[in-house]
């Protein structure tokens, strides 16, 4: 038979293969690219304030689903993966990291069917997210709640 490989004996032959890249740059990379994804956000938001007469407040709904609507289409596309390879964690920015996710799971499952495999696999991804998000806003809620019903007493 073969030689058993240790994990430090397989790291030492993999490493050859992996890409060399400094923190800094992959740091840097994310830095500007996600900066770049919310000037947009911003630009969208200023577009909807200037010509819908929205203010700040009410225009942030149609910026996120614009925004969700965009990393949905860029994704199929297949341009947000290649921004993503260039920008690492740069594009996870929760509203376009989360609309990638579900966009790309619709897309790799997409040949098992409509409810099967393009809902069923979105939602696996969404569940969680889903659920978690509304647990969070409940525990916060009902903090904050309790915290304006003491002060208030």
């Amino acid at each position: 038979m073969g030689e058993k490989f240790s994990k430090e004996k397989y790291k030492q032959q993999i490493q050859s293969f992996q890409p060399k890249q400094s923190i800094f740059v992959s740091c840097m990379k994310a830095f500007i690219i996600g900066g770049l994804i919310c000037v947009v956000g911003q630009g969208i938001q200023n577009f909807y304030i200037s010509f819908f007469n929205f203010t700040a407040t009410t225009a942030s709904n149609p910026t996120i689903a614009t925004i969700i609507l965009l990393a949905a289409l860029f994704t199929g596309l297949g341009v947000f993966d290649k921004l993503g390879q260039f920008a690492g964690a740069g594009t996870l920015i929760p509203v376009t990291g989360f609309a990638n996710s579900m966009a790309s799971a619709a897309l790799e499952h997409k040949s098992e069917g409509l409810v099967l495999g393009v809902a069923n696999n979105m939602f696996k991804i969404a569940g969680a997210v889903l659920v978690y998000g509304v647990v969070a806003a409940a525990i916060i809620g009902f903090i904050r709640y309790s915290i304006t019903t003491i002060l208030l007493s």
